[in-house]
């Protein structure tokens, strides 16, 4: 597996912690002084990148009204396509003042492109990287095209199967995608946690020789953070400055406050994770001393005989360990031992 990718200088893989993807998608509702405080919003929070959408409708589907473009159940039931991402777009206009605002923040900003002219306008940017939603980890025809950018790339793979997968991964490196990034996605809105099935991250990140995240669109941030501990190296999570303001996305997204503790809390799982081993670690060295050992529990006189009445197994942890205790029992004292005395051989015969 790749054991780090690299973007906008900020390392990620499994031996740095969690990249934090902040999703902004439809949440500025339409209002580019949002958006710039949706930036600021997620800088505060701790989150290493902010994303956009790059579409505009007629980019995206088609204005037309016929069955197969009406959606039907869910959050946006009876709305056509195209009204809906007409709503949710962000205009391509908006593009470089909000490049220029993370840039003044200090935090980055890529997006996700959904056609060749989005690419083209983010490259006049210089996005840092890309995003391939889980809706478009088929179309081939644009994974080659970002490829070719030679950008790091970071697929999600929601409702595709194996083989789908295997030809958006071929299709990147064969078109010049040195760093890659799939991420486990489940695509509902909301996803229910019971559905999230975690160990595919770790399996993909082996099977495709990637490193492995997760696109959560799970409520709160408990599956997040259970991602992490599992491998994930990178964690995307839409957010929100109020979900009392309704947007598109707002009802699964995380407001302020949660985007903060997911990033608090992933880090944690990360730094939790360690490696594998046994010794003794260092909180540990202060407690040493109140483990058990063998003590003398009554005066025991010069000759006499060490038993089960005046040696016992207690705290702390100064005298000999408790796994000789039968090798101690009846031997002789070689001089008068109090009680209270942590035993060590040299105050018993051989």
């Amino acid at each position: 597996m790749t054991p780090f990718i690299t973007i906008d200088g900020r390392k990620i893989g499994p031996d740095h912690k969690p990249y934090i993807i902040a999703e902004m998608s439809a949440n500025h509702n339409g209002s580019i002084e949002r958006a710039f405080q949706t930036i600021e919003m997620a800088k505060r929070a701790g989150a290493d990148a902010i994303k956009m959408q790059s579409y505009t409708a007629d980019t995206i589907t088609l204005n037309c009204h016929s069955d197969e473009f009406q959606i039907k159940g869910g959050l946006w039931d009876g709305r056509t396509l195209y009204d809906l991402y007409q709503e949710a777009h962000t205009p391509f206009e908006w593009h470089k003042p909000l490049f220029d605002k993370a840039h003044d923040v200090g935090i980055t900003l890529f997006s996700t492109p959904f056609d060749f002219t989005a690419v083209d306008l983010l490259e006049d940017l210089n996005a840092p990287a890309y995003k391939i939603a889980s809706f478009e980890a088929v179309d081939l025809p644009l994974i080659r095209y970002v490829a070719q950018t030679g950008k790091p790339m970071i697929i999600s793979t929601g409702m595709a199967n194996g083989d789908e997968i295997a030809e958006a991964v071929a299709t990147a490196r064969d078109n010049g995608c040195e760093q890659l990034v799939l991420l486990h996605c489940i695509s509902a809105y909301p996803a229910p946690a019971s559905q999230s099935h975690l160990r595919t991250i770790p399996d993909l990140a082996e099977k495709f020789g990637v490193i492995g995240g997760l696109s959560d669109h799970t409520l709160g941030t408990t599956v997040s953070v259970a991602a992490v501990a599992l491998g994930a190296s990178v964690i995307e999570k839409h957010v929100t400055l109020s979900r009392n303001e309704p947007g598109p996305d707002s009802t699964f997204s995380l407001e302020p406050d949660e985007l903060t503790s997911l990033c608090r809390d992933t880090e944690a799982a990360w730094q939790s994770l360690g490696q594998a081993g046994y010794q003794l670690k260092e909180a540990e060295k202060g407690n040493v001393q109140f483990r058990r050992s063998l003590y003398v529990a009554q005066d025991i006189k010069k000759g006499e005989t060490l038993n089960s009445d005046n040696v016992r197994s207690v705290r702390p942890g100064f005298g000999l360990a408790p796994k000789h205790y039968d090798a101690v029992m009846g031997r002789i004292a070689l001089s008068d031992i109090p009680a209270g005395t942590a035993l060590n051989w040299e105050l018993i015969s051989k």
